[in-house]
């Protein structure tokens, strides 16, 4: 009986062990994917999973489809962002399949911080399950986003890309609007393996 015991005792001590070391590390599983940028190089990510499950898989399966080669980062407000994954780079486009916001505003526990150089989903403002292909990457810290929108990863490599963007690109308005033939070329996305 004593063995016994002891052998539950050590399968429950195991497990208790994981789950305290799965909740201690929600960035554990990584993807890395990488942004090729014509004329301003590239930006290399880690995305996460274990944050953001649905929202990573529906970015990796954009990017295996190829959607996002020669898309182009549509609005960019320096000090804020820049935000492409429009296949029409009017700011309108996307697919027709949707997903699920995951951010805490819609009862998910995103522990993503929208800090300097992290990717998040974009959306319509009023519909939290909207988000579909368009992203953004942060320029600077905005956790003003924190808990309602869907951040999924960060850049690792290549900010300085970003700023590049920002500093150089010319916009119409105060909403980051660029001309179509002022867009910055996403030439490719891909991730690495």
């Amino acid at each position: 009986m004593k063995k016994i015991l002891l052998v539950i005792f050590s399968f429950v001590m195991v497990l208790t062990f994981t789950a305290c070391n799965a909740k201690k590390d929600k960035f554990s599983n990584k993807i890395y994917a990488n942004i090729e940028v014509k004329n301003y190089g590239t930006i290399e990510l880690e995305l996460y999973p274990d944050v953001a499950p649905e929202t990573v898989s529906n970015f990796v399966d954009l990017v295996e489809y190829g959607l996002y080669d020669n898309t182009t980062f549509h609005r960019i407000i320096s000090g804020f962002m820049i935000q492409g994954g429009d296949p029409t780079g009017t700011g309108r486009g996307g697919t027709s399949h949707t997903i699920k916001g995951e951010f805490l505003a819609n009862g998910f526990d995103n522990a993503l911080s929208h800090t300097r150089g992290v990717i998040s989903m974009a959306r319509n403002d009023s519909d939290y399950d909207s988000a579909s292909a368009q992203f953004f990457i942060t320029h600077v810290d905005r956790k003003d986003l924190d808990g309602h929108y869907a951040a999924f990863g960060k850049v690792i490599k290549g900010i300085e890309v970003i700023d590049n963007i920002c500093d150089n690109t010319k916009v119409e308005d105060n909403n980051g609007t660029v001309l179509k033939e002022n867009q910055p070329i996403i030439t490719k996305i891909y991730i690495v393996k």
